[in-house]
């Protein structure tokens, strides 16, 4: 039986480690070739190795997606390995703890780790998705899903400058859905608590009180996350435009 991304060519940010990595090997697993794109050398090296050793296709980037020229260098590579650009997953992205800021209230964030998340995680993924949908208009067809977050949703105390970037996420996400349907389908996920290397330090400090909000009782997956975004890029999501899906054990039902 042919995999559910049989034959398109996928590219994916943040690719190389946690929730990237693994919807990159899914993403091979399910039949596409693969660029994977991270500002970590070895991560994208891990990654790609792991796809070329299980029979996949796939091609590696460094980039650092808040730079033009870099996410315009991604395209091209990808292009060039591949001719076309079919799926794309924006998921790369730091938080807080990354830009060095824990802890602190909204009026006591830094300027400059503020402008860090907002060009990391917002201005990157337009970035990203405009260069995207360029080629996916020219082509008449496409997928992109970006990675947003609970944090896009609601607010959580001491995330400021995190919870407007992954607000902006959800709101570029719902304006090119409208404006781009039905050449090319935009979404979203917000996934929760997903026991990742970013979300590591958080869970060993608090994982027993976040627990009881989260109903199904235990964090998710990189690969939770994986197999939405694979559905999601797939020809059997063709109606799905405009979503924002969480995937998140229950936690926002509470």
């Amino acid at each position: 039986m042919a995999g559910m991304l049989e034959g398109k060519v996928a590219l994916i940010t943040g690719g190389g480690r946690g929730i990237g990595r693994a919807t990159a090997v899914l993403f091979a697993r399910e039949g596409a070739r693969v660029a994977v794109a991270d500002i970590s050398a070895d991560g994208v090296k891990e990654t790609t190795g792991l796809i070329t050793k299980s029979g996949g296709e796939a091609t590696g980037v460094v980039a650092d997606v808040s730079k033009p020229a870099d996410v315009s260098a991604m395209m091209t590579a990808t292009l060039n390995a591949f001719g076309r650009l079919d799926c794309a997953f924006n998921n790369a992205g730091i938080n807080g703890t990354l830009a060095g800021v824990r802890g602190k209230l909204t009026a006591e964030w830094p300027e400059d780790a503020f402008d860090k998340l907002i060009q990391v995680n917002l201005k990157g993924t337009w970035l990203c998705m405009k260069a995207e949908l360029e080629q996916m208009v020219q082509q008449g067809s496409g997928s992109i899903v970006n990675a947003a977050s609970l944090a896009g949703l609601t607010g959580f105390p001491t995330t400021a400058a995190y919870a407007a970037s992954k607000h902006g996420v959800v709101g570029l996400t719902k304006t090119a859905a409208i404006e781009y349907a039905p050449k090319v389908r935009v979404n979203c996920v917000c996934p929760g608590w997903i026991n990742t290397e970013m979300v590591a330090e958080t869970i060993a400090r608090r994982g027993a009180e976040l627990l009881v909000r989260v109903p199904f009782r235990e964090f998710g997956k990189p690969e939770d996350v994986a197999e939405m975004v694979c559905w999601l890029s797939s020809d059997r999501a063709r109606f799905v435009v405009g979503g924002v899906f969480t995937i998140d054990g229950g936690y926002m039902a509470n």
